[in-house]
């Protein structure tokens, strides 16, 4: 109960502040965020994280698979084979692209 008052009464204090603030200070903060993100450093750094991303998730998925596959059914195995070979080449292992 005691926890609940405390995030109660952070959320009261959030939006007092919040609306002390007003749509001016909300409008900073939006156009230094799009500003941020828009930032080439930044977005390349965002792209090269999601690439190493894909590929450890890829090195995962294979390493489990190589571990626990004969230990599925022969129909999980069967389906997971085929979804494989429905895959093009440009697409990782969780069916987005890498572009």
């Amino acid at each position: 109960m005691r926890y609940r008052l405390t995030f109660i009464a952070g959320l009261a204090i959030g939006y007092v502040f919040g609306t002390r603030a007003g749509r001016e200070r909300y409008e900073q903060l939006r156009k230094g965020a799009q500003r941020i993100a828009q930032n080439p450093a930044v977005r390349n750094t965002a792209e090269s994280a999601a690439l190493g991303g894909r590929q450890a998730a890829s090195r995962a998925f294979g390493t489990v698979s190589a571990k626990v596959s004969d230990r599925l059914p022969a129909s999980v195995t069967d389906r997971v084979r085929s979804l494989r070979e429905q895959r093009s080449n440009n697409e990782d292992d969780w069916g987005t692209s890498n572009t």
